[in-house]
């Protein structure tokens, strides 16, 4: 968390701005002037009735004023009260009340008149009062006895005080009592419970006034609440009824709301204009009921909205007349809803529109105090003339009264007075003075002369000219010695002769002159004005959060004026640095070494200069895990329940979350500690229950998100008396582990669940359904007991019971166990196979009977595997598939099967020991599919007008083959597609010649194959015809040129020139080695090039230009090929009609003619250059 505060130069400049103005209105203090009040105590006094009373009065003038008081209305005589003084030059009122004075004798309405020789000026009428702080009147408040689930209010109605009280809830140990959205605090300062629950009982609710003026705490005496839940209810009634009498509690039912406060559908409030609104739904109701607030009609205003205590109180600060209107609470749970609708009126005592103002006038000069005020209602407006109303005050022919308005005219020195503006309604009044002096005065200027002033950069320049004179003088500003007077906008000229310039430059630096004048005199003043660069703090201490004993840093780096002179301090929770060496201050940043609890704290930079300062802080939070809790005290000893109360240590800035509760038994498991239970971190005490026979000791650890802390020391230590089992082992099983046997197995019980020594385990079993009696054996402390020469596979009724040397536990649960399993004897019957599709069938079988499962019914597994593909008439690999059916379930479906195939499954019925037997095969067959994309599609021999394309059948014909559908277009320069053509080929072709097509054009081909269901997926291809033979013969021109031969030659002399050396070297040198290792090591993959084929290249980059190895996966045709199938190929070869091309690609059986492929290789990868093209046609 950074908070940043910065103080602006703009700020400083504004109150010193509002300073001036108020200046400006002043009268010198050498010049006679009327009183004007500057401070009085405000309307509604409240005093301490322990302490003097002081009302404040003090006023200036010319000459100085003299001061008197009226008390409810008549002159208040201080001379004949020995208790009451008046400062000197002043008129505060001081009344004794610590020698012997009463506070309530002096209550009463109080009103100042300060007078001299030109008027009377009056404060506002000040009611004083003494606060009350009465005591709780004694009542005999009655326990409350409520059932669970009901509401409750726990009425406070604290004594009436003047101020009022402010209320609040606690118990005996001054612990405020938690609230929450269930329990809470209304605002006339009852407790509302919703619904009360059996945590809520206590005998020490105490509702508290604290009485602020007064500083005292009044109490009022504990309130009883007892919660009755059903089972006790039931008890309590049961123990006073008789046997015949029929009794018995209501089950704690949910309960629709209904609202405690207010009552009734609708309310009205009333709230004056500037006050605090606070409305307030608190609902009754099972589940608590949540609360809403909407205002009928409009919006609940903006930033001004707040919900407290729980949202039930919806507050609204600052309220206004447009704030008038309908507030609807709707309090809901899940039993539904109830609402209230409050009309809120929002009145206004008087406020202030124009107050009037001091007027100094020359003689002969007119002028106007203006009084408006509005309020709802609205407001009248009085006047008086010093004090006096001034219908009945001595007459004036200067002056005229207009209503809220004085007009004078031709004013003369009598002419000056003090008026009183009242504007009052029924909530309230406003009391303004304003005085009229006449006054015949030259100009003065009152700021000093050649006064400097320095400014930060881009902040308001505020030039003072602080002016007197009557008549009013006339101010002019000038920028030089000789410079031209000031206009435009980028200046303001405020009526007190303030220069300002609202966002001042470097180039706004210099010499000002201001010049005041009127019809007496004339005079000029200059000041001079300096910009300075802001200072900045460009980086900013940040929100940390440290472990205790780490190291923290804060940084502060900034930039400021070079002409002023920075001072950077560090504060410490607004106070100095702690004088410790663990903190470092450096040039731009704070150190702390070492952390520990006491550093943190809010860390704050300041930067002053002579005019501006800035500051940013930033919160440091020292954590760590917290302190072990101590004092663990055990109070409350039962032979069942412990009470544990402990103190807990200090959290260490990370709120304990919860506090866990460990034990030890030091009579079975000395030095173990095992969990007891946990409980909030809000909580200090628990209720522990305990087992019998167990040496008991606690510890607590408390826990935060830091971590948990170090175990408290451990408690007093306490043992507990002995008894028989209170529980049975859990987990028992009878589970046959052999055909012939039962096996019974248990949980043993723990050894402080033992309850005292010698435990031991009683364990019978029968034969359920068998009218067999119980046959039971004890066992010493162990966990399982086999029960021999069972039947197979027979349900048991099985029990488990503790027992200790002073008895059995209470009578254990029976649980259905069976002896062991052997395998299924019968294989499922009436298996039926119903094909639903070329992919999937759907198969039913009759279950097999229960007793021939001879275990748990697990499901049934169906075995199934294709026997051969009916196109290819093939063998395979026979490779089963099972699916599993959970339950009893009589059919099953087959997916993913393939079209056009058999296939055979088998049906078996599975228990816990294994399958049985297989039902006898079953035999189906799927239907024809639509066929897969033909397994290629190459086109060669390209021509003017032809293109010959040859194929090969799909890899999955999932059927017979019908025929092949060939569709093809042109594709032009510009990649648009011409007309499509198609044309059905007979199923036994593979390879077709396409003529009549355009020369030097490409064609787009899409091929497919078809079964009798449909077509398969399409495989595609582009081809393109070669240019015309006009070209072709261009073509062979280039080859017969003469520097195309003359080249040609050349090339074939430099390569003689270069086999003659090479032969030279080796009969000079022997053999060579290399061409040896090269004829011992020729590489079998490398395959000549044809170069007079005249296959059709794809076009590629000239980098392509390398000759294919032979067995590539990539062939070098324009061959399309898919991914090979997971059958083997040879499966699906038939004798010697199965055959391999050179790439592997499988044609025996489908190729249409009997045609040798080309040799791969042949064709270009790149369109035909003009030496290929001629080659081509030779």
């Amino acid at each position: 968390m950074m908070k940043k505060m910065s103080i602006s130069t703009s700020k400083t400049s504004l109150v010193l701005f509002l300073c001036q103005i108020i200046s400006a209105l002043d009268v010198p203090l050498d010049l006679s002037q009327p009183p004007t009040i500057t401070q009085q105590s405000p309307k509604d006094y409240i005093v301490d009735p322990r302490e003097n009373i002081v009302i404040q009065c003090e006023a200036k003038g010319k000459p100085p004023p003299s001061f008197s008081w009226t008390r409810n209305g008549t002159h208040f005589d201080i001379d004949k009260d020995a208790q009451v003084t008046m400062k000197p030059n002043s008129g505060t009122l001081v009344i004794n009340i610590m020698n012997g004075g009463k506070a309530e004798a002096y209550e009463g309405v109080y009103q100042c008149t300060a007078r001299n020789e030109r008027g009377a000026a009056i404060s506002n009428n000040i009611v004083i009062r003494p606060s009350r702080s009465p005591l709780w009147t004694k009542e005999k408040l009655e326990p409350n006895h409520v059932r669970e689930g009901d509401s409750l209010v726990l009425h406070c109605r604290p004594p009436v005080g003047l101020p009022p009280p402010i209320i609040f809830w606690m118990d005996n140990a001054f612990q405020r009592l938690p609230q929450s959205e269930r329990v809470s605090q209304g605002l006339n300062g009852d407790l509302y419970f919703s619904n009360v629950q059996p945590e809520d009982t206590r005998e020490d609710y105490i509702c508290y006034a604290r009485f602020n003026h007064t500083q005292t705490i009044q109490q009022k005496q504990p309130i009883s609440v007892k919660v009755f839940s059903m089972d006790s209810l039931n008890d309590t009634i049961a123990a006073n009824l008789s046997d015949t009498d029929i009794y018995g509690a209501k089950p704690v039912t949910e309960r629709q709301p209904v609202l405690l406060t207010p009552t009734g559908s609708t309310s009205t409030k009333v709230e004056l204009r500037g006050n605090v609104l606070l409305l307030e739904c608190i609902a009754a109701g099972l589940p608590t009921p949540v609360i809403r607030w909407i205002k009928e009609g409009g919006e609940l205003p903006a930033n001004r909205t707040f919900f407290e205590n729980f949202k039930k109180t919806l507050k609204i600060i600052d309220v206004s007349e447009a704030d008038s209107g309908n507030y609807k609470c709707i309090a809901r749970n899940a039993l539904g809803s109830v609402h209230h609708v409050i009309s809120v009126t929002v009145k206004a005592a008087p406020y202030w529109i124009t107050a009037p103002r001091n007027l100094v006038l020359s003689p002969g000069e007119d002028g106007t105090l203006i009084c408006r005020a509005n309020g709802n209602p609205k407001p009248s407006i009085s006047w008086l003339a010093n004090g006096v109303p001034i219908a009945i005050a001595p007459e004036d022919p200067s002056r005229k009264v207009d209503g809220d308005t004085i007009i004078f005219s031709h004013v003369q020195e009598r002419s000056s007075a003090v008026y009183q503006c009242n504007a009052s309604n029924e909530y309230g009044y406003l009391l303004a003075n304003a005085f009229v002096n006449v006054l015949a005065e030259p100009p003065r200027i009152l700021t000093p002369a050649n006064k400097l002033y320095q400014v930060i950069a881009d902040s308001p320049a505020l030039l003072d000219c602080a002016y007197f004179g009557s008549p009013k003088p006339e101010i002019e500003w000038f920028k030089g010695v000789k410079g031209s007077i000031l206009r435009g906008n980028e200046y303001v000229f405020h009526d007190n002769g303030t220069l300002e310039i609202p966002v001042a430059q470097k180039n706004n630096a210099g010499t000002y002159t201001c010049v005041a004048r009127n019809e007496l005199g004339k005079i000029q003043n200059e000041v001079q004005l300096e910009i300075k660069d802001p200072t900045m703090i460009i980086k900013q201490p940040e929100y940390k959060v440290i472990q205790r004993y780490g190291q923290v840093s804060f940084e502060c780096i900034i930039k400021h004026d070079s002409t002023l002179l920075p001072t950077v301090t560090w504060l410490k929770d607004n106070d100095e640095l702690p004088d410790d060496e663990r903190f470092l201050v450096g040039k731009d940043n704070l150190t702390i070494m070492n952390v520990t609890d006491k550093d943190d704290g809010t860390y704050t930079c300041i930067v002053n200069t002579t005019l501006d300062s800035v500051s940013a802080s930033a919160v440091l939070t020292v954590v760590a895990r917290p302190n072990p809790p101590f004092d663990l005290e055990l109070t409350g000893q039962l032979e069942r329940s412990i009470d544990l109360s402990w103190i807990p240590g200090d959290e260490n800035n990370s709120p304990i979350t919860s506090f866990v509760i460990e034990f030890e038994d030091a009579l079975h498991e000395p030095g173990v500690w095992r969990y007891q239970t946990e409980v909030p971190g809000s909580q200090t005490t628990a209720q522990l229950k305990l087992s019998p026979y167990v040496n008991y000791s606690f510890r607590v650890i408390a826990v935060n998100r830091i971590g948990r802390s170090q175990p408290s020391e451990p408690s007093e230590q306490y043992l507990t008396k002995s008894a028989s089992p209170d529980e049975n082992p859990a987990n028992v099983q009878g589970i046959g582990s052999e055909p012939d046997n039962l096996v019974i197995t248990w949980e043993p019980l723990k050894g402080f669940q033992s309850n005292g020594p010698g435990l031991q385990y009683k364990v019978s079993w029968r034969q359920k359904d068998v009218d067999d009696e119980w046959t039971s054996v004890i066992v010493a402390n162990v966990s399982k007991y086999i029960v021999s020469g069972t039947p197979t596979f027979v349900p048991y009724e099985v029990k488990v019971q503790a027992l200790n040397d002073l008895g059995y536990a209470p009578e254990p649960s029976e649980v259905i166990g069976h002896s062991g399993e052997d395998l299924p004897m019968v294989a499922p019957g009436n298996v039926q196979v119903h094909v639903i599709n070329s992919t999937l069938a759907k198969v039913h079988w009759d279950p097999v009977p229960l007793k021939s499962v001879r275990g748990h019914l697990q499901g049934y597994k169906i075995y199934y595997w294709k026997v051969q593909s009916l196109s290819r008439r093939s063998r395979r690999h026979i490779e089963k598939k099972i699916l599993t059916f959970r339950g009893n379930k009589t059919f099953g479906m087959l997916p993913g099967l393939e079209p056009y195939s058999s296939y055979k499954l088998n049906v078996r019925v599975v228990n816990g020991k294994g399958e049985g037997p297989a039902s006898p095969d079953k035999v189906f067959k799927t239907p024809e599919g639509v066929p897969s994309s033909p397994s290629f599609l190459k086109i060669t021999n390209p021509t003017l007008d032809s293109l010959t394309l040859e194929w090969g059948s799909p890899t999955h014909p999932n059927g017979v083959l019908t025929s092949y559908t060939l569709k093809f277009q042109p594709i032009n320069n510009t990649h648009e597609l011409g007309p499509l053509v198609e044309i059905r080929i007979p199923a036994n072709e593979s390879s077709l010649i396409l003529k009549n097509l355009n020369y030097s054009t490409r064609y787009k081909f899409y091929f497919n194959a078809q079964t009798s269901v449909g077509s398969g997926s399409q495989i595609t291809e582009e081809a393109v015809t070669i240019m015309d033979e006009a070209m072709a013969s261009r073509q062979v021109d280039i080859a017969t040129q003469g520097w195309f031969i003359g080249l040609m030659c050349a090339v074939a002399l430099l390569i003689l020139i270069l086999l003659i050396v090479c032969f030279i070297r080796r009969n000079k040198g022997g053999k060579y080695p290399v061409k040896e290792k090269e004829d011992a090591h020729a590489d079998p993959e490398i395959q000549p090039m044809k170069e007079d084929d005249g296959t059709f290249g794809e076009y590629s980059d000239a980098e392509d230009h390398k000759p294919l190895k032979k067995g590539s996966r990539t062939p070098s045709d324009r061959t399309v090929k898919k991914e090979d199938s997971d059958d083997s190929l040879v499966d699906y070869g038939e004798g010697v009609n199965g055959q391999f091309n050179e790439d592997g690609s499988f044609i025996g059986q489908y190729s249409g003619k009997k045609e040798k492929e080309p040799a791969e290789g042949n064709e270009s990868s790149e369109a035909p250059s003009p030496v290929n093209a001629m080659n081509s046609f030779v």
